[in-house]
């Protein structure tokens, strides 16, 4: 019986099923095809569009996601929530684009663990699926809040959480501790050493909530951490020999193990028999974190030959711009590659309608369901997309309409427009030919964004103190500090 193969970064197979295998299983399943389907969503950090296969990568190999995009729908115009971790996850959890998230910025809480909390009361995903009778769980990287906090995940509707809560503590792959639950265990082994991957122990607790939720309708937010800097990993398998720096084999090698991991998630569906009614999306969540120009961007060619402009924190499509698919046999298009829109803020009515679940009354998303789009219809209509983003250098937004778009690249600085049809790259500003369509743009930005005195509104140029030198209190600084995550 024909099997087929899938590559892991050690070079050994994970076999998944047939399909004829997967239909006699899907038969002795409990649930019946067509009803709710599980909801995955996998978000992996810092992966850029030109590290996949099928978006043109030579290098590294990701047979597994290239086979899902083949078998589902790949999507050139997947846009993130902006363009930094924190604010692009709380976009897809609360259903709400940069203009009136809580959350438009990376920023910790120091000397605490931990990042800016969603508010009390927030609508999330979460609990609307829950409301509905799912299983919920989020694996991988959280940073909405710690556990004492609001934005608990324990609080925002999610049953089951594992790995790390603190973006900070996130960046080591071989950490001393992690969570599950609320509960902090011990990893004494990486206190002499590296032996312990904290991926591995992540990726072996999905399959072990997703093996015990199969029988019942079950909503997964997988963050994976990978292949978001530091760049370790346990093992350099297929680019162990490759002439090439360490790190940029370290990065070939972690991107290759969330094909592997994936695979085995989806071989665990299949083997359940509940592949055909579950629904998965997978996105980078920022564009890689790397610059065109660095060993790593040169290297594999994440801009695909220069063709996106920008990568984390700009504003440009390098940034804004994922890697995406979707993947579900019985309700997403098989054989599909669309150049349609759509973001991450979409996502929460899209499960909301597969699980027959109810918005609240009083809440209105930004997002729309994507749902006929994704069984093969046609994407939503809608007037703009709309970006923030509150770090570094200041504030900075962008908006897309149509095949226009218009970015602002820091406080009070002129706004640039690009049509994305006719220049993809963003190499020809056209906003001094084209002053109207700037000044709509202006008017669509300014009514996208509601005013809040945490986020300083980017048209207005950063105020400077009087004396340049003269250090600020201590007093008056503020508890939460952006940081670059």
């Amino acid at each position: 019986m024909k099997r087929r193969e899938f590559l892991t970064a050690t070079g050994v197979a994970v076999l998944a099923a047939s399909s004829t295998l997967r239909a006699a299983a899907t038969a002795s399943a409990k649930r019946k095809v067509g009803d709710r389907p599980n909801l995955i969503f996998i978000l992996s950090d810092d992966i850029a569009q030109g590290d996949m296969g099928v978006y043109g990568q030579k290098l590294i190999q990701t047979p597994n996601l290239d086979r899902l995009c083949n078998e589902g729908t790949r999507y050139h115009s997947a846009y993130t929530g902006t363009s930094v971790c924190a604010p692009a996850r709380t976009s897809f959890f609360t259903g709400l684009h940069m203009g009136n998230s809580p959350t438009r910025a990376n920023r910790e809480l120091k000397p605490k663990e931990g990042q800016r909390p969603l508010p009390p009361n927030t609508v999330t995903v979460g609990k609307i699926l829950k409301s509905a009778g799912y299983a919920t769980a989020t694996m991988g990287k959280w940073g909405m809040g710690m556990f004492d906090s609001s934005g608990s995940p324990l609080k925002n509707g999610i049953d089951h959480f594992y790995g790390y809560n603190c973006q900070r503590h996130a960046h080591t792959y071989f950490p001393t501790y992690l969570y599950d639950d609320d509960k902090r265990f011990g990893i004494p082994e990486n206190k002499t050493g590296k032996k312990v991957y904290a991926q591995e122990l992540i990726q072996q607790d999905v399959l072990k909530w997703v093996g015990n939720h199969a029988d019942e309708p079950f909503f997964l937010f997988y963050a994976i951490t990978l292949p978001h800097t530091k760049l370790e990993i346990d093992d350099l398998g297929i680019y162990k020999d490759k002439p090439w720096s360490k790190d940029q084999k370290t990065y070939a090698a972690m991107v290759t193990r969330i094909d592997s991991d994936v695979a085995a998630l989806v071989k665990l569906l299949e083997d359940k028999g509940i592949a055909d009614n579950t629904v998965i999306v997978f996105a980078g969540d920022n564009g890689s974190s790397f610059s065109p120009s660095s060993s790593i961007g040169k290297r594999f060619d994440q801009t695909m030959g220069g063709k996106l402009r920008g990568y984390k924190r700009s504003m440009y499509e390098g940034a804004l711009r994922q890697a995406a698919f979707a993947w579900g046999p019985s309700f997403v298009k098989a054989g599909r590659v669309t150049d349609e829109p759509w973001a991450f803020w979409d996502l929460l009515p899209t499960f909301a309608e597969f699980g027959g679940a109810k918005i609240p009354a009083d809440f209105t998303p930004d997002g729309y369901s994507l749902v006929k789009f994704l069984k093969g219809g046609p994407a939503p209509k809608r007037e703009y997309f709309y970006w923030e983003l509150h770090e570094g250098s200041g504030s900075k937004q962008a908006i897309r309409w149509g095949d226009y778009k218009a970015v602002r690249s820091g406080p009070g600085k002129a706004v640039e427009l690009y049509n994305l049809k006719d220049d993809l790259g963003e190499t020809t500003n056209l906003a001094k030919k084209k002053r109207k369509l700037v000044a709509k743009a202006i008017e669509m930005m300014n009514s996208a964004r509601t005013a809040d005195p945490d986020w300083p509104d980017p048209a207005k140029p950063r105020k400077t103190p009087a004396d340049p030198k003269k250090k600020k209190s201590k007093k008056n600084k503020s508890k939460d500090k952006t940081t670059q995550e």
